[in-house]
C-alpha cells in the first residue's frame, strides 16, 4: 500500500522520491531499460519507473541474467546497462554477472536494495549492512566494481548517481546500495539533472610513441583489435588506421565484430587470436615489422601462442589499460579521438613510407580430429548457420565446446554484433544477454548460440523473451553433456569415467510443450537444419532449434588439439594435465 501511495502522489506531482531522482536522472542520461527482479526492497524503484513512459522496466526471471541482461544491452553500443536487484539472495545473484563485467572492462550500473537503516544490526531480515556481525555488502560489492557506495542520506543522491554513472563509463561495473527507506524519502527536486548528457572528461593519451614507431617501421603492420574498439565505437576509426598502415588485423575472441566484417576491412582480416584462434594470425604476427594492439590487455585466451613473437622491441600498445605482456604502452580512455590522431599524424607528409601489404593474408582454421558418433557436427552446423543469418544479426556466444565452435568458425555480419564472455566465462550467460542485445537492437534478430549444459542454468531466461515477444533465435547445441568437461576426461584423465554425460534430452520438443506457441524443434539430421533455422529466423518473436550433436566431438581449441597431437607422437594416451595445458606457451597450430 504505501508504494502504491507513494506512486499516486508522484503521479500527481506533489511527491518527489529518492527512486523518482533515480529513474529521472537515467532517462535524462540516455537509459531506456532497466533489468532486474522485483522484490521488498527494490519496489519502489519498479514504482517509479511505471510512472515513466520514456523507460522500461523488465522483469528478468533471475539476477544473474537480469545483470548479463545489462552486460549485452551495453555491448550492443547502448553507453551502458542498468540492473537493479533486491536485498539479501537477489543482490548476490548479481556477484558472477557483475564479475563478467568486472573482468570484460563493461560498462553496467547495479541499484541494489538494502534493507532499511533503522534495522541495521539488529537482526532483521537480508541485513547486509555490516552492523553486529552481519554480511557487508559494501564490503562485497567494492571487490567486484570500479566504485561502490552505499546511499545513507537522501540528499547524497544526487551527487551520488552521476558519480556512479561516471565511473562505469570507464568501463566496469558500479554498485549503489540503496537502503529501503532512503528510497521512499523525499527530496527537493533539482532544477535540472547535474551532468544531464554531458560525458565525463576522459583522458586521450599522447600518441607520439606509436606515430614514430609506425614510421619507422620496414615491413608489415598487424593489428592487434581489442574489446576496448567496442566500447568506445571505434571501428570506423580502426578501419581508418589499418588502411593508412596497409595492415592486417587479428581480434582478440571477444571483440571478434570490431574488424573483419564485410565491408569494413575484411580483405585485411586474420580472424581470431588465441586457444580458438586462428593459425593464420600467429603467422603473420611473427612476420610483422611491428604489432600494434588496439584496446587489449592481452589476457591469456587471447595470447596463448603469442608470447613469442610479440616481442618488447616491436610490440606497441593504445588504449585503457596496459597489456599483460611488456610492451609500449600509451595509455588513453578515448580510442576514438586516439585513433583519428593517430590516423591524422601519419597521413600526408607524415605517413609511414617502409610499410608494406603482404604478398598474402592467411585464412587458416583450426583442423580437430574427425568424430564418428552419430550428431551433426560444429562445422557443418556452422556453415548453415551462416547460409541463413542476415546482415545485422546479432550472435551471442556462450561458454564450452559449442562458443569455441562459434567463435572460429562462424563469421560477424555486416552491421550486427558479436559477443562471447571470456572476462569469467561463466555459462548461461548468453540467454541474458542476448536479451539484453534484443531490447537495445530491437530492429535486428539477435541468435543464441549454447550448449545444453549452458541452458540448463540460465536457459528459462527464454521465458522472459517470449514474454517480451523479442526477435531472438536460439540454437541449442544439445550433446546431453558439459561437453568441454567430457573432453578434458578423455584426454587428461584416461577416459576411466564421466561425471558430465546427462541423461538424454529432447529440448526442442520440451520447450514447445512447455511455452504453447513457441516456434521449437529438435534437428538430428543435417540435412533438415536449413529448413529450421530459416523458420526460426523468419518467425515473429523467440524461436528455437535444438541442434543434435555429440559430446565426444573436439572442439577447435587449442590446448586439446596439442594434447592429442603430443599423444600421438607418444603413441598412448594423455593421463593427467600437461603443463603446457594451462600456460600460455601453447602453439596455435593443429
Amino acid at each position: 500500500m504505501a508504494a502504491e501511495g507513494a506512486g499516486a502522489q508522484e503521479r500527481s506531482g506533489t511527491a518527489y522520491r529518492v527512486v523518482d531522482h533515480i529513474v529521472g536522472h537515467l532517462a535524462s542520461v540516455g537509459v531506456t531499460h532497466i533489468f532486474g527482479v522485483d522484490g521488498a526492497n527494490i519496489e519502489d524503484l519498479y514504482d517509479a519507473a511505471y510512472f515513466r513512459s520514456d523507460l522500461t522496466a523488465v522483469l528478468a526471471k533471475h539476477e544473474f541474467s537480469a545483470a548479463v541482461m545489462a552486460d549485452g544491452y551495453s555491448r550492443a553500443g547502448k553507453g551502458f546497462g542498468v540492473v537493479a536487484a533486491t536485498s539479501g539472495g537477489g543482490s548476490l545473484n548479481l556477484i558472477p554477472g557483475l564479475g563478467e563485467a568486472l573482468a570484460s572492462r563493461v560498462p553496467v550500473l547495479a541499484l541494489v536494495g538494502q534493507a532499511p537503516m533503522p534495522l541495521d544490526g539488529r537482526g532483521s531480515f537480508q541485513d547486509t549492512s555490516g552492523c553486529n556481525g552481519s554480511l557487508n555488502a559494501e564490503d562485497l560489492f567494492g571487490a567486484i566494481s570500479v566504485f561502490c557506495e552505499r546511499v545513507t542520506k537522501a540528499t547524497d543522491i544526487v551527487d551520488a548517481l552521476p558519480r556512479a554513472i561516471a565511473a562505469a563509463r570507464t568501463g566496469g561495473p558500479a554498485v549503489l546500495l540503496l537502503p529501503k527507506n532512503i528510497q521512499q524519502e523525499t527530496i527537493t527536486r533539482p532544477e535540472q539533472h547535474r551532468n544531464g548528457h554531458q560525458p565525463a572528461q576522459r583522458q586521450v593519451g599522447n600518441p607520439h610513441p606509436l606515430v614514430r614507431a609506425l614510421r619507422r617501421a620496414r615491413g608489415p603492420v598487424t593489428i592487434v583489435a581489442g574489446e576496448q574498439v567496442a566500447r568506445d565505437d571505434a571501428r570506423v576509426e580502426l578501419e581508418r588506421l589499418r588502411a593508412v598502415l596497409r595492415a592486417r588485423v587479428a581480434c582478440v575472441p571477444d571483440a571478434k565484430d570490431v574488424a573483419g566484417i564485410p565491408g569494413l576491412g575484411s580483405s585485411s582480416a586474420l580472424g581470431v587470436t588465441g586457444v580458438i584462434g586462428h593459425p593464420g594470425a600467429v603467422e603473420a604476427l611473427a612476420s610483422s615489422a611491428v604489432c600494434l594492439l588496439v584496446g587489449t590487455r592481452l589476457p591469456v585466451m587471447a595470447r596463448a601462442g603469442l608470447d613469442d613473437v610479440l616481442t618488447p622491441s616491436r610490440t606497441y600498445s593504445i588504449g585503457s589499460a596496459a597489456p599483460y605482456l611488456p610492451c609500449t604502452h600509451v595509455q588513453t580512455e578515448d580510442l576514438r579521438e586516439s585513433l583519428t590522431q593517430l590516423t591524422r599524424a601519419l597521413t600526408g607528409h607524415g605517413r609511414p613510407l617502409g610499410v608494406r601489404v603482404p604478398d598474402r593474408v592467411p585464412h587458416t582454421e583450426l583442423a580437430p580430429p574427425r568424430c564418428a558418433d552419430d550428431g551433426i557436427r560444429y562445422r557443418e552446423a556452422m556453415a548453415e548457420l551462416d547460409r541463413v543469418l542476415p546482415d545485422g544479426a546479432n550472435i551471442v556466444v556462450d561458454a564450452g565446446n559449442t562458443g569455441a565452435a562459434a567463435v572460429h568458425y562462424l563469421p560477424v555480419r555486416r552491421d550486427g554484433r558479436f559477443v562471447v564472455a571470456l572476462g569469467m566465462g561463466g555459462m548461461g550467460y548468453s540467454f541474458g544477454a542476448g536479451i539484453g542485445m534484443a531490447f537495445a537492437r530491437p530492429r535486428e534478430r539477435t541468435v543464441i548460440i549454447s550448449g545444453d549444459g549452458s541452458f540448463y542454468m540460465h536457459g528459462l531466461e527464454l521465458h522472459t523473451a517470449i514474454q517480451y515477444r523479442l526477435p531472438v533465435t536460439v540454437v541449442l547445441f544439445n550433446n546431453n553433456a558439459h561437453a568441454m568437461c567430457v573432453t578434458r576426461e578423455q584426454l587428461y584423465y584416461r577416459d576411466l569415467y564421466s561425471y558430465n554425460r546427462f541423461t538424454p534430452s529432447r529440448l526442442g520438443a520440451g520447450l514447445a510443450a512447455m511455452f504453447p506457441g513457441l516456434v521449437s524443434t529438435d534437428v538430428t539430421d543435417i540435412d533438415r537444419l536449413p529448413a529450421a533455422l530459416a523458420t526460426a529466423m523468419h518467425t515473429d518473436g523467440p524461436a528455437v532449434v535444438s541442434v543434435e550433436c555429440s559430446a565426444d566431438e573436439i572442439p577447435p581449441f587449442v590446448p586439446f588439439l596439442t594434447a592429442i597431437h603430443a599423444a600421438a607422437q607418444e603413441c598412448q594416451p594423455p593421463c593427467q594435465p600437461t603443463e603446457q595445458e594451462d600456460t600460455i606457451n601453447v602453439p596455435a597450430s593443429a
